[in-house]
């Protein structure tokens, strides 16, 4: 496949891929910006400060770095939704660009990551319904309630995709707007004592800024979500890459003032042991429980609105895979709701089974674990999108494209690639040694799913093919 001919852009023209069933275009450019920001902001905003405030202050600085890297992946991902404006994306582009194996890895990795970071996502919503009812530091009881979390917007689920757009619609507008009014007024409260030191990890600044990239990946985790469901999505080639430039610049608006106000509302050494950051920043700015409590509130209805939108992203990926026989026969049943139901059920299954297994030494150490292991899951598909992007970049370069087109192109797809490099070697050798472990466990289903149509005479899709 070349790229397009026309001056305008160096991105090839849409085509159908081996992942479209029919679409089923209900997001329009409001609910597809709505979901991109409502699985961005959710316990990322609630639960990251105190996660990365022992590097210190330098990770606002990692914040800002990301947020140009996150910018970046979402211009990365609506010039790859131009070409395949398709249910699957990251899943889609590797598998067009490199063949079955490449989309299956990537397809795999972000299946993982996803049901990981429901995993994480729901064990953040333990610190803050503790505010609002006390749970005494019982891990049994803690781990019963991120259980909660997790299971009732995967049941909500089921109700279909024009429910969950309309779900995103509401928890994006009760969650955004008091944030950004908690992150505005708060910094008129700040105190510069507060912050704390510039970098209190003990190790070097740029190590440190790599490290709590790391970890703050995990906020921006959803700037793909427009284009995983892009099937899903009213004009695709257009809207994909507004809806997500548009969510990422909002919500890292979002994330940076809020970010600073927490750091300079909270003392440095409070807020390293704190379960529910947002909810003691805004106790510090009214003085008193009430205005923590209404935080807390807001958090647990954003972090739910998040896992809402998040095990809808858990269920696409597989049922783009499963519809090209890369992923088991059921991910690709969809069910009355038009919800691929297998693939929502799983993703709840095996967060179960992550968090039974990560909450022995409580939630704190359970979220950066879980947390840790998504940036590195998530990093494989950014990766082989980036690749894919250079690759067809690459192979059109003798069509008639407009130079500046071009450059911009291959500026965007190098820089994502070299972004998600770096993001990776920032999680540790823990977080890639378990990640890569959750990888290759995936190869002896890919063998098996490829033997048993190799046996059934039905052909592989083959490099660059992109029909069923």
């Amino acid at each position: 496949m070349s790229t397009t001919s026309t001056p305008e852009a160096a991105t090839p023209e849409p085509v159908p891929a081996a992942s479209g069933a029919r679409p089923r275009r209900t997001f329009g450019l409001a609910a597809a910006t709505a979901l991109v920001m409502g699985n961005i902001i959710g316990g990322g905003i609630f639960a990251l400060p105190a996660t990365v405030a022992p590097y210190g202050t330098v990770s606002l600085l990692a914040f800002v770095v990301l947020s140009v890297a996150a910018v970046l992946l979402a211009l990365l991902f609506g010039r790859l939704a131009r070409r395949s404006p398709v249910t699957g994306g990251l899943y889609v582009y590797p598998r067009d660009a490199f063949g079955e194996f490449s989309g299956f890895l990537s397809a795999w990795s972000y299946w993982t990551m996803c049901w990981v970071s429901i995993a994480a996502l729901a064990v953040a919503v333990v610190g803050y319904v503790d505010v609002l009812i006390p749970l005494g530091g019982d891990h049994t009881l803690e781990a019963l309630v991120a259980l909660a979390a997790l299971w009732l917007p995967a049941a909500a689920n089921f109700a279909g995709t024009r429910w969950v757009g309309a779900v995103q619609i509401v928890s994006t507008i009760l969650k955004f707007v008091p944030l950004l009014l908690v992150a505005v007024v708060g910094l008129f409260f700040v105190d510069a004592d507060n912050f704390g030191p510039f970098n209190a990890s003990g190790q070097s600044a740029t190590g440190a800024v790599a490290a709590s990239a790391a970890l703050l990946l995990y906020s921006f985790l959803g700037v793909e979500s427009a284009a995983i469901s892009a099937g899903e999505v009213r004009d695709p080639e257009r809207t994909v890459g507004r809806a997500t430039v548009l969510g990422t610049l909002a919500s890292a608006l979002v994330y940076i003032l809020g970010t600073v106000a927490v750091f300079g509302l909270v003392p440095h050494d409070e807020l390293v042991d704190s379960g529910a950051p947002f909810a003691d920043a805004v106790n510090a700015i009214t003085g008193g429980g009430w205005g923590g409590t209404a935080i807390a509130l807001v958090a647990v209805v954003s972090i739910t609105g998040c896992l809402n939108g998040w095990i809808l992203l858990a269920a696409q990926m597989p049922y783009a895979a499963a519809r090209d026989g890369l992923f088991p026969a059921p991910f690709a049943r969809l069910g009355k709701g038009g919800v691929p139901g297998f693939g929502v059920l799983s993703c709840a299954v095996l967060g179960t089974i992550l968090i039974v297994l990560n909450y022995k030494e409580g939630p704190d150490t359970a979220f950066r674990v879980l947390v840790l292991i998504t940036t590195f899951t998530g990093c494989v598909p950014y990766l082989l999108s980036a690749a894919a992007q250079l690759y067809w970049l690459a192979a059109g370069t003798r069509e008639r494209v407009r130079p500046a087109g071009l450059v911009r192109d291959l500026t965007v797809a190098a820089l994502s690639f070299a972004f998600s490099f770096w993001l990776i070697a920032g999680a540790g050798y823990a977080a890639v040694y378990q990640g890569v472990l959750f990888l290759f466990a995936g190869i002896p289903v890919y063998v098996w799913l490829r033997g048993r149509r190799a046996g059934a005479g039905e052909p592989a899709h083959e490099h660059g093919d992109t029909t069923p």
